[in-house]
This record gives C-alpha cells, sequence and structure tokens, in this order.
C-alpha cells in the first residue's frame, strides 16, 4: 500500500464514527458546548441582578431560562452524537456554578429567605461529590449521576424560583398575611432542597465505597 494511502486510512476523518467522545479540536465548539456556554454567560447576569437588587422577576425569568438550557443541550449533545470531553466537563461545570453562585449572592440577603449553612451544604456537597467523580472516573470506574442527583437539581431550582419570587412579592409589599405564608413557603423549598442534597450526597458516598472495593 502506498505511503499516502496508509496516512488516509489513519486519519482522524477515516475513523468510525460514534465512538466515544468527539475529538476535542474538532468540536469543542459544537451547538450543545455554545449553549452551555451561553448558560455561563447568563449566570454572570443572574449574579448581578441579584446583587443590584430589586429586578427579582427578570433574575427569576433568567434563571429559569438557564436552567431550561441545560436540559436542552443535553439532549442535543446525546441526540445527534456531539458529546465532547470539553462538554462533559464543562456542563457540570456550569450548573455547580448557577445553583451555588444562585444560593451564595441570595444568602446576602436576609429576606430571601437562605442562609449561609444552606449554601455550605449545597457547595459543600458538590465538591466532594466531584472530587469522588473525579478520582472513580480515572480508574476507568462508572459514577454518572444518579436520580437522587437529578432530582437534587430539581429541588434546588424550584428552591431558588420560590427565594426570587418571594423577594418579588416582598417589593411589591403584599399584606403581613401573604408574606408569613410566602415565607413558610419557601422555607420548605429550601429545608426539601438541602435535605435532598445531603441524602443525594450520602447515595453518591455509599457507592464511591462499593466501587473503591471492587477495585
Amino acid at each position: 500500500m502506498p505511503l499516502a494511502e496508509q496516512r488516509d486510512s489513519t486519519s482522524p476523518s477515516r475513523q468510525e464514527p460514534g465512538r466515544g467522545d468527539s475529538p476535542l479540536a474538532a468540536s469543542a465548539l459544537n451547538v450543545p458546548n455554545i449553549i452551555t456556554l451561553s448558560r455561563l454567560v447568563l449566570a454572570v447576569f443572574l449574579f448581578w441582578l441579584i446583587d443590584v437588587g430589586g429586578h427579582w422577576l427578570a433574575a427569576c425569568v433568567l434563571f429559569v431560562i438557564a436552567a431550561a438550557t441545560d436540559a436542552i443541550d443535553g439532549y442535543i449533545a446525546r441526540r445527534y452524537g456531539l458529546v465532547t470531553k470539553i462538554g462533559r466537563i464543562f456542563d457540570p461545570f456550569v450548573d455547580k456554578v448557577i445553583i451555588g453562585g444562585a444560593f451564595m449572592f441570595l444568602a446576602v440577603r436576609p429576606e430571601s429567605r437562605v442562609n449561609a449553612w444552606m449554601v455550605m451544604a449545597v457547595i459543600g456537597r458538590e465538591m466532594f461529590v466531584t472530587s469522588l467523580r473525579s478520582v472513580l472516573e480515572s480508574e476507568g470506574k462508572d459514577f454518572s449521576a444518579t436520580m437522587s442527583g437529578k432530582l437534587k437539581m430539581v429541588v434546588q431550582c424550584a428552591a431558588v424560583v420560590g427565594s426570587l419570587l418571594f423577594l418579588e412579592f416582598l417589593q411589591h409589599g403584599p399584606s403581613s398575611d401573604t408574606v408569613s405564608n410566602m415565607a413558610r413557603a419557601v422555607d420548605v423549598l429550601l429545608w426539601v432542597s438541602v435535605a435532598i442534597t445531603l441524602y443525594s450526597g450520602y447515595v453518591y458516598i455509599i457507592r464511591a465505597v462499593k466501587l473503591f472495593r471492587q477495585g
């Protein structure tokens, strides 16, 4: 076989499609990764709105859009085979920035009902599970997301939305009874989100212990 044909037969363009992740250099800027990047930009504007204050409804809408794009980019990546290594790293990182950052900026405002210990529980769990995933997947073990982890994300988003809407209602001065009822509802959302966050962390720890023992 001529040397030129040997080069052609082993070039990346002739490799069998659909195996593993897409090459980083060839497809790092595909549609799902661009959507993920746009979500990070939205997060910056979200944090600015929370920090400035007074634009709680806009912040709530922005957060919902950012959270919705998480499902969209994941669907597109899986549906059209556009999964990349950078996407697998960047997507969960942006998710943690949005959730952790939203809790952190809301905690600065006591009327948001978010406390500092809630922020520590959310961020601490994310850091610990991420560290476990990094170690286990570097050893070739499957440490993908569980149903409890996905449920955790949904409830956390609901808690952030509830807190932002509560701040919006406070701004318009509703009756004291309405404020009291809404405050209790937001407290329930926040407590449930923290409880599920810690529980999902416990589930991941049990999985990690089993995988370490298998290894």
